[in-house]
């Protein structure tokens, strides 16, 4: 790959999953139908809302943003991912890993976000029905949708900073499908143990209290519905029409929390040799 341990890494191999072939097309056959859902879905769903004046609610105010960033962050990684499994040329620049490696982070740290949000929207729903027009007024709604989004650029920024400032000028095989801090820092040629720190306590900030405050919002949520059980089932429908969706995606935060927590238990370059 022309690099020497005194030149400057300036493309990234990404290895992808599989080295076979047919594996390679089954790969592309299931990401390309699990992409075409996703876009499908999110479009689906924004435009219901958009053009259903009765969908124009707080609850559904948030999730087209996080619909919007699901798509964001579907379409950042998957289409390269589609093309290098059809290709023998798995390369991406450096610009354009940094570039996918800071969106990557973005869309996803908004949308832990968006579901604390989401999640305390519905705790204030169901725990105080009267005063929740009050609360949740559409001013509220825009700053709590415009602090998700910024917190998550905020994040995103500090762990591209703190991953691409690092000097890569050994190996540039990546053992992913996209360019992610932790692969990344594995290939870094010094020390890391700051860069891990940061994304550490980023994860923190943006993954833990998130996921936290979910817990403690349903933790509320569940023993009011169970008190209203003598009440219309139409009713408690109205009042609790979330759950579903937002619980496992909470679980995808804490897997993604888990991928980035592991960073410091992980074997730097030197040692790993």
């Amino acid at each position: 790959m022309r690099l020497t341990n005194q030149t400057q890494v300036t493309e990234f191999l990404l290895l992808g999953l599989s080295d076979d072939p047919q594996v390679q097309q089954l790969l592309f056959i299931l990401f390309l139908g699990v992409y075409l859902v996703t876009v499908t879905g999110n479009l689906l769903l924004v435009s219901l809302v958009h053009l259903d004046s009765q969908l124009h609610t707080p609850m559904y105010f948030f999730l087209c943003n996080l619909s919007l960033a699901d798509l964001c962050f579907c379409t950042n990684i998957v289409p390269q991912a589609l093309a290098h499994l059809l290709s023998r040329k798995k390369v991406i620049s450096f610009a354009r890993c940094a570039a996918q490696l800071l969106l990557f982070l973005i869309f996803g740290c908004t949308q832990c976000a968006l579901l604390a949000v989401m999640s305390y929207d519905r705790y204030v729903a169901i725990c105080s029905p009267l005063y929740y027009p009050s609360i949740m007024t559409w001013k509220v709604c825009v700053q709590l949708a415009a602090g998700s989004w910024t917190s998550g650029i905020l994040v995103s920024v500090v762990d591209t900073t703190f991953t691409l400032r690092l000097p890569f000028r050994g190996s540039n095989s990546i053992a992913h499908f996209f360019c992610e801090a932790p692969a990344l820092l594995i290939l870094a040629s010094t020390d890391t143990c700051t860069s891990e720190m940061a994304i550490f306590l980023m994860g923190i900030v943006i993954l833990l209290i998130p996921v936290s405050l979910i817990l403690v919002s349903y933790g509320h949520i569940i023993p009011e519905e169970q008190g209203c059980e003598g009440s219309s089932e139409e009713s408690s429908h109205k009042k609790f029409p979330m759950p579903a969706w937002d619980l496992p995606l909470t679980l995808s935060s804490e897997t993604l929390l888990a991928s980035y927590l592991y960073l410091l238990d992980s074997p730097l370059p030197d040692e790993s040799k």
